[in-house]
């Protein structure tokens, strides 16, 4: 099931801005108009309470309950909570106001600036990061951030089963307008190589609001295993729907500081899985960790 809506057409104007460069390592957008103070004044809280649902499959919702640790919901299903600072939702610019589409994390780095998803969510050159992004009056807590320019593996392609194994980006955000870098107000989990194929994480995503009414963050702990005789991870856990593209998993996710070291992210084969119950997550193994080198070095 591909866990995001496709992106709306960007404006004339950012699309004037874009430009396009792909080294040996990775593909670089980028986009000198668009900024932190762009971003907000677009993406209001008005605005964004206005945006209309993104279209796709409806599916059963998510479990109801309102919790702050993933222990509390019943095995094998994601339950809401307030969310973490670390994680938080991409939102476009397109004619159709879309709501958030795909789900994105705080990753550490020298430049203390890098988040990363999914790659066929396409965080391109008009896209906002809002971290831990929630329903009401205060939808952007810790403010909206501009995606300065994306890296993603020159293997990756859509539509490419082979290709799925490399459904990995890292997206450098602009300061904001008091010049701080993104770690420096929300922390940021940890990279790191999957270590094998049998990890206990703990997933945290934002499914859609056509899928999930509720419109809060979710979050899931359990076991991951092999997806057949890829290399690829699976594991089982309802209420990912679409929008949770992206989402970090996190080996040893400490509760009282939201952050853990991120091995995995829902995506890979499929767009991340055939259901809501069933998540995909390519292995992090050199191609991400030479990906990771390349952000920074950009």
């Amino acid at each position: 099931m591909l866990r995001r809506m496709l992106l709306p057409l960007a404006s004339t104007a950012l699309l004037a801005l874009l430009a396009v460069l792909c080294p040996a390592q990775g593909c670089v957008r980028t986009a000198p108009g668009w900024t932190a103070q762009a971003a907000a004044r677009f993406w209001t809280p008005e605005r964004m309470a206005g945006s209309m649902p993104a279209s796709g499959r409806r599916l059963s919702p998510v479990a109801k309950a309102a919790t702050a640790s993933a222990a509390s919901g019943p095995p094998g299903s994601a339950v809401h909570f307030a969310g973490v600072p670390t994680v938080g939702v991409l939102f476009s610019i397109g004619d159709d106001l879309a709501a958030h589409y795909c789900t994105a994390s705080v990753v550490h780095s020298p430049g203390r600036d890098l988040i990363l998803t999914a790659a066929h969510c396409e965080p391109g050159a008009d896209i906002g990061f809002v971290p831990q992004y929630r329903a009401g009056a205060d939808r952007q807590p810790h403010g909206i951030w501009a995606v300065d320019k994306v890296f993603t593996d020159p293997r990756w392609a859509p539509d490419d089963d082979a290709a799925s194994d490399y459904d990995v980006a890292f997206a450098r955000v602009r300061p904001d307008g008091h010049g701080r870098r993104v770690e420096d107000v929300t922390g940021a989990n940890r990279l790191a190589r999957t270590p094998g194929y049998h990890n206990r994480v703990t997933v945290i995503g934002y499914p859609q609001l056509s899928s999930d009414p509720a419109d809060r963050a979710i979050t899931c702990t359990t076991t991951t295993e092999r997806l057949d005789e890829r290399h690829q991870l699976r594991l089982a856990c309802d209420g990912f729907f679409d929008g949770t593209s992206g989402s970090p998993w996190l080996l040893d996710y400490d509760v009282r500081t939201g952050t853990g070291t991120v091995i995995g992210l829902i995506g890979g084969l499929g767009g991340g899985g055939p259901t809501d119950r069933i998540s995909y997550s390519p292995v992090f193994a050199d191609p991400v960790l030479a990906l990771f080198r390349t952000a920074n070095r950009a």
